[in-house]
């Protein structure tokens, strides 16, 4: 009977693919690697995320809650990118968790797989919020997911080697409908090459370089300084120049300054979801593309 019972057991663990080890603890800095984590790791992972998709990723507090995150995890998968560079080192010298230091197989950072746009010719502070390395936000080309979620699948075997076939079955099944869906959304957005866009923050050079989309202008003077009247007023003249089709804004940012131009310059403020849980239907990394197409698309009609 006991033997039986074993039998059937481990014919349950293999048909809903339930890793029989307990399952590893990831923290994840941003919603996009908190939800690739869980596409790739299933009932495997336990994922943790530290912010939400109404949260500018650049301030976040080291709140106890995640210090005490932070100390039982077992691996980190953030942006990097110095993306974090405000919170996260706080983080690591409060928890103290020797598994998961920058440098060790428990430390995962996007950014090592791609290669970042707009990497700064010199490094000023008088220029605002300027990233070293180049722009942090290289999530929003799935071109991106894709080449990090190869990365994350063999650093989760890595550290988790009795699910290693598991994390390799994920990751060919992600891969397979990432790039069916990659291909519709591409055929998508084709409309969108060449359209003029006005932008709040330097968020989404990544989505524009992959649909083709043209920033010609940026309503914060330098990167994370929020716009004077008289700033906005410099970009609406510049905007009756050379107009714009729509002004971009992720849904975490001051709404004022969008709305401001848009009712002077008379073309639509798009807010997208800018990652996973921006919006009602952004509720995975599918559903942050097609949401985000379809609001570009609907304003650009």
């Amino acid at each position: 009977m006991k033997k039986a019972f074993l039998h059937f057991l481990t014919f349950s663990l293999l048909l809903f693919h339930i890793p029989v080890s307990a399952a590893l603890r990831v923290f994840a800095c941003e919603p996009e690697w908190g939800a690739l984590a869980a596409e790739l790791g299933g009932p495997a992972v336990n994922v943790y995320t530290a912010t939400t998709g109404l949260q500018d990723p650049h301030l976040v507090e080291a709140r106890p809650s995640l210090i005490a995150q932070m100390r039982r995890t077992d691996l980190v998968v953030c942006t990097g990118g110095d993306l974090e560079q405000g919170w996260l080192p706080l983080l690591f010298q409060q928890a103290g968790n020797s598994r998961v230091q920058p440098g060790g197989p428990g430390y995962f950072e996007a950014a090592a797989f791609v290669t970042l746009l707009e990497v700064p010719s010199r490094l000023d502070r008088a220029e605002g919020d300027i990233h070293a390395m180049g722009n942090p936000h290289l999530h929003l080309d799935p071109r991106n997911i894709a080449l990090v979620a190869a990365g994350l699948a063999k650093r989760l075997a890595q550290i988790d080697s009795v699910n290693a076939v598991h994390y390799q079955a994920r990751h060919d099944d992600f891969s397979r409908r990432w790039t069916q869906a990659m291909r519709r959304w591409e055929q998508q957005g084709a409309p969108l090459k060449g359209l003029a866009i006005v932008t709040q923050h330097k968020s989404w050079s990544y989505l524009n370089n992959w649909l083709g989309l043209r920033d010609i202008a940026t309503l914060e003077p330098k990167p994370g300084v929020p716009p004077s009247s008289a700033y906005l007023s410099q970009v609406l003249a510049q905007l009756r120049q050379r107009p714009a089709k729509m002004i971009i804004r992720a849904a975490y940012q001051d709404v004022r300054p969008s709305r401001w131009l848009s009712e002077r310059a008379n073309i639509p403020a798009v807010e997208l979801p800018y990652t996973v849980g921006g919006s009602d239907q952004a509720r995975d990394l599918f559903g942050l593309f097609d949401d985000t197409l379809a609001r570009l698309l609907k304003a650009a009609q």
